[in-house]
């Protein structure tokens, strides 16, 4: 009878076995995962002080010591550069493998490999974007300039390093969770990653939907809703700067309006949202008080956890840099140095259009300039985990890749063939700007560290020692005629194509203006004046604030700064009320909707987390401008179209309430922007009401923020439903998923002064107590102290920790 028993418990031991060393679905091996010895329990860290550490790493040249601060940037200090990016790569791995690269891996669609049949489609787009072919092309760039060879290679060696230490127990615990291991790091991801930021940064196009638009509306109506310019400008160049004459310039084809493609577009193509923002500036000593230049930088991007940015110093003897890296490149892409700092922000610019193609033969041959000349077919392997590979024939075309054709991203044989013209995937080395910036001393240095970069198109903004501030709107550009790059155009020759870039010396800059700031948020270039075309999706209200508060200000300190990067004022809404209050009848509200009004009708314009007011203004004009285009933007053959920006339809609100767009052609009565108003007020009230029945009208609770996982996966990895302000048109233009990625604020006395702050923390590991150490401060708007260190230093109590790296 005990036989019965024994044979149980050994099935049971069976199935066990059988469950905790296989991996289900998403599931990992929990066997492997549980392990005290393997598994997720030794990514623990404990919370205090480390010991100091000597570590024998086999490439390097010299000794390396990195100090370990109260908040665990590490401070790199080295006697020459390739060491110095060697040990830069080793503890950006310690701290951000799996980070890197998964994000190398989502730039070159390989997520597939890892996460399985569900990231096929995503993987598939990438590889029709171009982005292995845009990264080989950078590679070979790099390559070619022995600064930035010695800097990626022994960066990469760094990581290769640490990678070869690992061992089941100390793989980064989403290596468990997943059930995979690194593969070794070559320099290719580290030209990925630059790509990942261009499709981001640079990724914008209307083209389909404008195509789509055209076909469907006037050119004035055209330009109602898709307009170049905007009634009330303030652009990063002040407003009346002459120009000097164009040296270069666009021919147009003679037939260049009735050439464009009139068939519609089902495509929807994913994209940055252009409501996103950032903003940098920098003032003149001789408004601050101190009498020094000072520098900020705020970046706004997409959120998430282990944070976008890694903050390290590096020190060598000749260079000493300070700030933001991007986990898998070498160097400082956002802060100082001894004698000069920078910030960015995106320009916004097109810089990306396509071709219908005509083919022979499926892919093989495409028409061009009279004759058929053979595609350059790429196979695109992609391997996917736990099924057989995909393959993916991308025809490279003389403007570059086919991304849509008869077989993506639907198999429909009436689909038109689109190729794609990119700069990013253009050859270039945006490295060995940063490369030059990281030693520039003074604003020449800055100058000719800029003229490398040409994509995505950034607002670099200057200060130095010297007392000079600047800022260029830096880039190559395509020379394009008005309207060319608007709208899908003809491919089978090359008037179409692009016809150069805009001169180097005529892009937008200015240096040392009178008014003694110079600033940039996401807005506008310049005015109608500029005698070029530069097209794109350019924010109104933010540089409006900006500009309003710095010209206003004097005696400026480094807290004025921060407390302008965390400014909540709503100038959009500010410029709507008055609208609102003209058209929206409130004797005939209800008795339900008269307390939102109340509040709305009260409120100082200020969307701070708190704000019940901030939120009823976001949800009435979503559902105002829904209710006005909504007709004539959700055509009934599936075309996708663009929605105007929320600027524009203000602005044409406050022109003329009377715009034709307000009455719906498609029903009897006529109907007026006030009707519009009280429905759409009505709706909005009702959706309200439940939040505020829930007790979460609040913006704070209402929207808030989320900062996921990078997997998106592990909600306990994550910080969510932060209590955060701001939004869109806003200084502080924190949104739901996207918010200020780096703030920084650098004084440039004698000894610099230097603050900043990122939503996150050092560790990529949820077990380390510098995984997310920094959020609650950044939500409160709070700073921390930048600490450069010298040499001199070796004792400072700041010092937490020491590591001293050696080659033998």
């Amino acid at each position: 009878m005990r036989i019965i028993p024994a044979v149980i418990t050994a099935a049971v031991t069976l199935s066990l076995s059988y469950v905790f060393s296989t991996k289900f679905g998403q599931l990992p091996p929990m066997g492997k995962l549980l392990s005290p010895q393997t598994g997720f329990w030794q990514n623990a860290e404990v919370i205090g002080e480390r010991p100091h550490e000597t570590m024998v790493l086999p490439g390097l040249t010299g000794k390396v010591e990195v100090w370990y601060d109260d908040r665990a940037v590490p401070h790199i200090f080295a006697d020459n550069e390739a060491d110095a990016y060697y040990v830069q790569g080793y503890v950006t791995a310690r701290d951000r493998l799996w980070q890197m690269e998964l994000q190398a891996f989502a730039s070159a669609g390989r997520l597939s490999e890892i996460l399985g049949p569900g990231l096929i489609r995503y993987d598939r787009g990438k590889r029709r974007d171009g982005m292995i072919y845009g990264a080989e092309k950078a590679v070979a760039v790099m390559e070619s300039d022995p600064a930035t060879r010695t800097a990626i290679h022994s960066y990469a060696d760094g990581i290769n390093a640490f990678i070869a230490q690992l061992t089941p127990a100390t793989l980064p615990v989403e290596y468990k969770i997943l059930d995979y291991k690194p593969e070794k790091w070559d320099v290719i991801k580290s030209a990925l990653l630059l790509k990942y930021m261009s499709a981001d940064l640079a990724g914008f196009c209307d083209d389909l939907e404008f195509t789509n638009a055209r076909r469907l509306f006037s050119m004035a109506d055209f330009n109602l809703l898709y307009p170049d310019f905007q009634d009330t400008l303030y652009p990063i160049i002040p407003k009346g700067t002459a120009f000097p004459a164009p040296s270069a310039k666009a021919v147009a084809p003679p037939d260049s309006v009735l050439a464009i493609d009139a068939s519609y577009m089902k495509f929807k193509m994913d994209k940055p949202n252009p409501e996103n923002g950032s903003n940098n500036w920098a003032v003149a000593g001789s408004k601050t008080r101190s009498g020094a230049p000072i520098l900020c930088s705020d970046p706004h991007l997409g959120l998430s956890l282990p944070s976008l940015w890694y903050e390290i110093q590096i020190h060598t003897p000749d260079m000493n840099v300070y700030g933001a890296s991007l986990p898998g490149a070498p160097g400082v892409i956002i802060g100082f140095n001894d004698h000069i700092a920078w910030g960015v922000t995106n320009g916004e610019e097109d810089v990306k259009d396509y071709y219908r193609m005509q083919f022979r033969n499926g892919k093989k041959e495409y028409l061009f300039n009279g004759t058929y000349r053979p595609a350059e077919l790429r196979v695109e392997t992609i391997k996917v985990r736990g099924r057989a590979p995909i393959y993916d024939t991308v025809a490279y075309t003389v403007f570059g890749p086919v991304v849509f054709d008869n077989t993506w991203p639907e198999k429909a044989s009436h689909e038109p063939f689109l190729a794609m013209r990119w700069k990013a995937l253009d050859s270039s080395n945006e490295l060995v700007a940063f490369y030059k910036l990281n030693k520039a001393r003074n604003y020449d240095d800055y100058v000719a560290a800029l003229q490398h970069y040409t994509c995505p198109a950034q607002n670099f903004v200057f200060a130095d020692k010297q007392g000079d501030i600047g800022i260029w709107h830096n880039g190559q550009f395509p020379l394009r005629w008005k309207d060319q790059g608007k709208w899908i155009m003809p491919g089978s020759d090359s008037t179409y194509a692009w016809q150069g870039y805009i001169p180097r010396a005529e892009v937008p800059h200015i240096k040392n203006p009178e008014r003694g700031f110079v600033s940039s948020a996401n807005q506008r270039p310049t005015d109608n004046t500029y005698p070029y075309a530069l097209y794109g999706e350019f924010d109104l209200f933010r540089g409006e604030r900006i500009n309003n508060r710095l010209g206003e200000m004097n005696q400026i300190t480094p807290q004025d700064m921060m407390t302008l990067q965390n400014d909540s004022k709503n100038l959009f809404a500010a410029a709507a009320m008055p609208l609102i209050r003209k058209h929206l009848d409130t004797a005939a509200l209800t008795a339900a909707e008269q307390p939102y009004w109340q509040l709305l009708s009260q409120w100082n314009c200020v969307s701070s987390a708190d704000s019940k007011a901030a939120t009823i203004f976001n949800n009435f004009w979503e559902h105002l401008s829904d209710t006005i285009f909504r007709d004539e933007l959700t055509p009934k053959d599936s075309s996708v179209l663009a929605w105007p920006q929320a600027t524009t339809v203000l602005q044409m609100l406050l022109r003329d309430s009377a715009v034709h767009f307000v009455d719906n052609i498609n029903t009897p009565q006529k109907e007026t922007l006030s009707g519009l108003m009280q429905g759409a007020f009505a709706t909005s009230i009702k959706e309200l009401a439940k939040l505020n029945k829930a007790g979460k009208l609040e913006l704070g609770r209402s929207r808030g923020t989320d900062i996921r996982h990078l997997s998106r996966a592990i909600p306990a990895f994550s910080a969510m439903n932060l209590n955060t302000g701001g939004g869109r048109h806003i200084v502080n233009a924190t949104q739901k998923t996207h918010g200020p990625s780096w703030r920084m604020v650098v004084q440039l006395s004698d000894k610099t002064e230097a603050y900043g702050i990122y939503p996150g923390g050092q560790s990529g590991n949820p077990g380390s107590p510098y995984y997310d150490n920094a959020v609650n401060d950044w939500v409160a708007g709070n700073y921390y102290m930048l600490h450069v260190f010298d040499q001199q230093e070796k004792d400072d109590p700041l010092i937490r920790y020491k590591v001293v790296f050696t080659g033998k």
